[in-house]
């Protein structure tokens, strides 16, 4: 059975998982959402992406837009999120059903937050927990796929749905201008990383300092994998601590 992981990623927990569902599912090609084809492919298809204020990320929205018709054999998806599914897979099911495809599964998976405003990934020993469940959880995932398991989507309780589903509507048109809440503190170096891990390519160098231009995703991946720490969102930033998988690399993000 082949297999396309399409997957988007800013700090590295969804390519992390992408990664270990290829290794067992086997005949599986990882595609970045942003390197898309235009056709959808046979065979199976994943998704595989993080949770976004509460939702579907901007660009997985787009990604599910841009396809042709086509006749996968079965869809999957992951969400992967820093605490709670929510409603985010049932918006997919119901934007892929716009498009005449079936998500025959849907599947959370817990891993290390990066959202830095919020905390961030919280202490070593709980970051190993979750890293711990989540193997267990994908290999779980891999078991389903390929069965091609026909499952209920995952989701969280119903008070819980309707507060997240109702603050994704209330922002979703806000994020990109939400960058406003982005500074450089004097810990800058120069060095252009964030202008080149930027997914969005929301960044671009000023007399080597980075400037937002209002695209932004939300992804994180500036904050988090600023070497020096420098880049700061809000007021409550500087003291926290950074993430991004210990086995995902800048480099697999740059390429991505």
């Amino acid at each position: 059975m082949h297999t396309t992981i399409f997957y988007y990623t800013g700090t590295g927990n969804s390519l992390w998982v992408a990664r270990k569902l290829a290794e067992l599912l086997g005949e599986t090609e990882l595609v970045p959402i942003a390197k898309y084809p235009e056709i959808i492919p046979q065979g199976t298809i994943g998704l595989v992406f993080p949770v976004h204020m509460w939702g579907v990320p901007a660009p997985v929205l787009r990604f599910v837009e841009a396809l042709r018709p086509g006749r996968p054999e079965y869809v999957f998806a992951v969400a992967v999120n820093g605490s709670q599914v929510a409603a985010t897979l049932v918006q997919l099911q119901k934007v892929l059903a716009e498009h005449n495809l079936t998500l025959a599964a849907g599947f959370g998976v817990v891993m290390p937050s990066n959202y830095t405003p919020f905390g961030g990934p919280g202490p070593q020993e709980e970051q190993n927990r979750r890293f711990r469940l989540a193997e267990e959880k994908v290999r779980y995932i891999a078991d389903k796929v390929k069965e091609k398991a026909g499952l209920p989507v995952e989701k969280g309780p119903f008070w819980q749905s309707l507060l997240s589903a109702t603050v994704y509507k209330l922002s979703f048109d806000r994020v990109p201008q939400m960058d406003a809440q982005f500074w450089v503190d004097d810990k800058c170096n120069h060095c252009g990383i964030c202008a080149r891990i930027c997914p969005a390519h929301n960044i671009t160098l000023q007399e080597g300092q980075p400037v937002w231009n209002h695209q932004c995703e939300q992804c994180f991946a500036c904050i988090n994998w600023c070497p020096q720490a420098a880049i700061q969102f809000g007021k409550n930033t500087a003291q926290r601590p950074r993430y991004h998988h210990p086995e995902v690399s800048l480099k697999d993000i740059i390429l991505r």
